[in-house]
């Protein structure tokens, strides 16, 4: 992640705090679309679960020009999510639908540039999740 895509993430997050409910929203409407096997994980409210999601992606924004401060952090996460039965392509289709849901929040704003920027950051999330259920 270059200095240029973290300060793009850290801008165009900006503008999704307001809308936060509904892009959270969004994101697990096209989750499910795009593998309905996923819907079975979440055993809580998916409000609450949007809630959840929007409060990471703010601590991952905030340390996207250092995420080897949060590398522990999302390797645990990575472990939780295997006991809740994640798989390699759930995280996948997870960045797939998040990228889309940023474009369609974000509009015209959503370029080519900071769609790469973002594409990177959930990248690198997932690869570090992804590796923490791979040592669980």
């Amino acid at each position: 992640m270059t200095p240029r895509q973290a300060q793009l993430i850290r801008e165009s997050f900006e503008n999704v705090r307001d809308v936060a409910g509904p892009l959270a929203q969004l994101f697990y409407g096209r989750l499910f679309s795009l593998e309905p096997d996923t819907r079975a994980l979440f055993h809580s409210d998916i409000q609450r679960q949007g809630e959840k999601l929007m409060a990471m992606l703010a601590r991952v924004v905030d340390s996207a020009d250092n995420l080897d401060a949060l590398r522990p952090r999302l390797r645990e996460l990575g472990r939780k999510h295997l006991e809740y039965g994640a798989t390699s392509a759930h995280y996948d289709a997870v960045g797939y639908a998040l990228v889309w849901s940023l474009g369609r929040a974000l509009e015209r704003e959503f370029g080519p540039e900071l769609k790469q920027a973002w594409s990177d950051l959930v990248a690198a999330v997932n690869e570090e999740m992804k590796r923490g259920a791979a040592e669980a």
